[in-house]
């Protein structure tokens, strides 16, 4: 037999996408240079928001821009929360985000336990229409929901932000829960049952301590989905005093046409502050999120 053929470790060639020729310093190399643009590209966008934030207004309309303030002005954060009450803001959707998540985190388990362990007539028609309803637009539900919520005197408050969430959670979680659980042996259930737990018992105290990686993901998702949501509190919400966050920022970019200064080192500060409890949540739970994504595509 003619010489071994070399095998090449698997993702080869996703990674390196053709045969490179050359050192293998040489294909590093160019892989890290490629990696490194590609990261400031991504990256430099919230590097301009920070360092506008801290510059002046002034310094914010000079051509050609600077890269970093000459003296940073950190008393814009300060004007922030003395110009509008953006502490009022943030706790509204603290509020709304808690009560959102914990819901989804609930009603989606259960439902996707439900599809995942359970044997019944007509359950395979059901998650497919449960499925479906992902095809259709937010839009298309925008005058229905609010015709309900009006009626149920629900308008100019936060009830039709979260109360929803804890009816299903979404078909996305739904289905990202399901295909986590249906990693899981079922022999696992099989010997709870045989000892004496009930379907509750074994879903509370030997399938949901496995789904850890899963519920982290859906944590971080819905955690900055309802954060950052926009439409439902514009369409919902009229009194300032409860707005969210995302809906307060708004008011930087009205000011300007009324009183005609200028407040886009404001609007950056405003923005920074907003987006950092997610960033940084996504980064506490990066390992958790990365491994429930991985995990729930196993099979299904």
């Amino acid at each position: 037999m003619g010489a071994k053929a070399r095998i090449r470790p698997a993702g080869y060639w996703a990674v390196y996408g053709a045969k490179l020729k050359g050192p293998r310093w040489l294909r590093s190399l160019l892989l890290y240079l490629v990696l490194l643009v590609l990261s400031f590209i991504f990256i430099f966008p919230f590097f301009w928001t920070v360092s506008s934030s801290l510059k002046t207004t002034y310094e914010i309309f000079l051509f050609p821009p600077t890269w970093l303030p000459a003296r940073p002005a950190w008393g814009n954060y300060v004007e922030v929360l003395s110009t509008v009450p953006f502490a009022r803001w943030i706790r509204n959707t603290v509020v709304v985000v808690m009560l959102s998540t914990f819901g989804t985190i609930i009603s989606a388990t259960l439902v996707a336990y439900s599809f995942a362990r359970f044997e019944y007539r007509g359950r395979d028609i059901l998650f497919l229409l449960t499925l479906g309803t992902m095809m259709l637009p937010a839009e298309v539900t925008l005058i229905p929901r609010f015709v309900l919520f009006h009626k149920m005197r629900w308008i100019d408050t936060i009830k039709p932000l979260w109360v929803p969430t804890w009816f299903g959670g979404g078909a996305f979680f739904i289905f990202l829960i399901r295909q986590f659980l249906m990693s899981l042996p079922r022999e696992l259930d099989e010997a709870a049952l045989v000892d004496g737990a009930n379907p509750f018992r074994v879903f509370w105290s030997i399938l949901l301590p496995l789904c850890k990686p899963v519920l982290a993901t859906v944590t971080v998702i819905s955690f900055i989905d309802h954060w950052n949501d926009f439409m439902g509190p514009l369409i919902y919400l009229n009194t300032p005093d409860k707005f969210t966050v995302a809906l307060g920022i708004q008011f930087f970019k009205d000011v300007p046409m009324m009183t005609q200064r200028p407040t886009h080192h404001l609007l950056m500060a405003a923005v920074v502050m907003t987006a950092m409890p997610c960033i940084t949540l996504f980064f506490l739970a990066q390992r958790y999120f990365v491994r429930g994504i991985v995990l729930s595509g196993i099979k299904g």
